[in-house]
């Protein structure tokens, strides 16, 4: 299968998802959503792991494609995601899609690239990515750098990336407590 055809595959989730919404009302529950998402995808003839690690990125792999699944009950696009330094990740997938179910206001379920939905990291005890299915730039953009590259590097290099990003965003006299040891 080629990006293409997984392309096509993905809009055909995403469009019977929104059916589904319209016939039967909003989903309740990101495991409902989930769950739904993967029949779908096995009603199209995919192998498809009912019972993947919780931890594991992206939530559904298939080879080399992986989609990660967001759902809400809030009228946003946007969500936390995965920890930047994806511990859990599937190391066979290449190509990470986003699948998004939104289902405050005008429910809706959309899809896109994974590294194009990332617009931010925040940081409580762990970095984590923010996705948002409206971003007009991607996180990887901002720091010059692609997903691909980031997501190869050591988590001493993606430090460097998230630092240098979040020094960017500060304004005079304002510190992060995780970004340095000493004041500058």
């Amino acid at each position: 299968m080629n990006i293409d055809e997984f392309e096509a595959i993905v809009s055909e989730v995403v469009d019977q998802l929104n059916q589904t919404i319209r016939i039967s009302g909003k989903f309740t529950s990101s495991k409902q959503f989930e769950d739904e998402v993967r029949n779908v995808l096995a009603s199209m003839g995919l192998t498809i792991n009912y019972e993947p690690h919780p931890q594991v990125f992206p939530d559904i792999s298939l080879g080399e494609f992986g989609i990660e699944v967001k759902f809400t009950t809030n009228d946003t696009w946007r969500s936390i995601a995965n920890s930047i330094f994806e511990g859990m990740r599937d190391l066979s997938v290449e190509h990470i899609y986003l699948i998004f179910g939104k289902m405050g206001g005008e429910a809706e379920v959309r899809w896109g690239k994974y590294d194009d939905c990332v617009i931010h990291v925040r940081t409580s005890h762990v970095p984590r990515f923010e996705v948002e299915m409206t971003a007009k730039e991607s996180l990887f953009e901002q720091m010059g750098t692609t997903y691909e590259s980031f997501s190869k590097a050591s988590d001493e290099q993606k430090m460097t990336y998230v630092r240098a990003y979040a020094r960017k965003r500060l304004k005079p006299g304002e510190r992060l407590w995780w970004l340095e040891e000493k004041e500058e």
